[in-house]
């Protein structure tokens, strides 16, 4: 019997298996956090199919999303960047990542851990799917401020709100999903 699963995964293998294997299961890992905003910054206009697909690429141009690495980036490696198919060749959103790279060290350096600061924001444990799906929610809105006021860029409050769901801050799988998590093991929003 198939899985039912929300239905932006379709039929495609890939897709379904980010669906069921990442999508929505929380993520407390800082650097893995700072990655996955990175794509979904990345993803801002396009569909997150294509950043799935490009997902190694992009691992292998940027270095493993070392934050450390990815701050010491010249414009030389900007034009590597540009010039490299695998990848979305943005020039605002890789010198975007440079930039986030730079304001992630810069909270390590004053003593917050990414992690520990977005979870704060969110209150400590996912949020769970509690009607129709927004594009942004208060409190992406808040994160967004948080971050930007940190220097991030590309973190506006429907690119947040889709990390948000990437990352499982938010559990956003539909009520007939295998995935669903329901209100007595995540709080609602």
């Amino acid at each position: 019997m198939p899985r039912s699963r929300c239905g932006w995964a379709g039929a495609d293998p890939q897709m379904q298996a980010y669906h069921d294997d990442e999508w929505g299961v929380p993520e407390h890992d800082s650097r893995a956090l700072w990655e996955k905003l990175i794509l979904d910054g990345f993803q801002a206009g396009l569909s997150w199919a294509i950043i799935l697909r490009k997902r190694d690429a992009f691992r292998k141009a940027f270095k493993g999303f070392k934050p450390e690495v990815i701050a010491k980036f010249t414009q030389k490696d900007v034009a590597r960047l540009l010039k490299d198919e695998g990848i979305v060749r943005s020039r605002a959103k890789i010198e975007a990542t440079i930039g986030n790279a730079k304001a992630y060290l810069a909270m390590k350096a004053m003593g917050e851990d990414f992690s520990k600061f977005i979870w704060g924001m969110a209150g400590g444990r996912p949020i769970a799917f509690a009607g129709s799906v927004p594009t942004k929610t208060p409190l992406s809105e808040d994160i967004s401020k948080a971050l930007k006021k940190r220097g991030f860029k590309f973190v506006g409050p429907v690119i947040v709100y889709a990390w948000m769901q990437a990352v499982g801050i938010v559990n956003d799988h539909g009520p007939a999903c295998f995935r669903h998590v329901g209100r007595k093991r995540a709080r609602s929003r």
